[in-house]
């Protein structure tokens, strides 16, 4: 696919085309922590020109999935299990000032507009974590806590902590994958949660994602107790 006379908005497009495909590997595991590769060679597997690649992995690189490597190319982050606990506390911080903000300012036009949306993903994410459908659970999930928290009118917010889930599931997801059953065993209380924060109950939708906190601290900590 040839760049040269592409227009600005195709090019743009094309860009976070590329970029949604790689967070999607990334996120699922299928570009595992330390993997390293060159502008090239993600040209090579898209058949694109290096330009909107080297955009697309600096995109990335901006929302703490990769690392830029010096006159090497790119290297998917490894997170730590400190790099870990640091994120879930830094989750909940961010989603209990999102509650508060909820509760005391109520939800933006276009966020109380998009309600039944959410509870959508609130359905769809619990569904995925009940049935142990990992890549379904990722995408769900990262879109409902996205829309969720956007609610409160705040764009800055809701990608703030859209990042942090982001690397949360980076860490998580390759000791998810070492089990032989997934049924059950992630978070599933997303339609709980949907239905506090509609009601301005801040104190349950604290509760609820403190629990969140808890579960996914402890799957952790039983998942991977050695590998810090």
């Amino acid at each position: 696919m040839a760049e040269g006379g592409t227009s600005p908005v195709r090019r743009s497009s094309l860009r976070q085309q590329i970029a949604d495909a790689l967070r999607d590997e990334v996120l699922t595991g299928r570009l595992q922590g330390g993997r390293h590769f060159t502008v090239k060679e993600i040209a090579d597997t898209y058949g694109v020109s290096a330009t909107p690649v080297r955009e697309a992995l600096v995109d990335l690189a901006a929302q703490g999935l990769l690392e830029v490597e010096q006159h090497r190319g790119f290297q998917v982050r490894r997170l730590t299990a400190e790099d870990f606990r640091s994120l879930t506390d830094a989750q909940v911080f961010v989603a209990e000032a999102a509650f508060r903000h909820l509760s005391e300012h109520g939800m933006g036009e276009l966020a109380a507009a998009d309600l039944a949306s959410v509870r959508r993903r609130a359905v769809d994410a619990a569904r995925a974590a009940q049935a142990g459908v990992l890549d379904v659970l990722i995408g769900c999930d990262l879109r409902f806590w996205r829309e969720l928290v956007a609610m409160g009118g705040n764009p800055h917010i809701s990608e703030f902590l859209d990042r942090m889930r982001a690397q949360t599931w980076i860490y998580a997801v390759p000791h998810l994958r070492a089990l032989p059953d997934l049924a059950g065993v992630c978070w599933s209380d997303h339609v709980a949660l949907v239905g506090a924060v509609e009601a301005r109950d801040t104190e349950t939708a604290r509760r609820l994602t403190k629990e969140y906190h808890r579960h996914i601290r402890a799957l952790m900590d039983k998942l991977a107790p050695a590998r810090s």
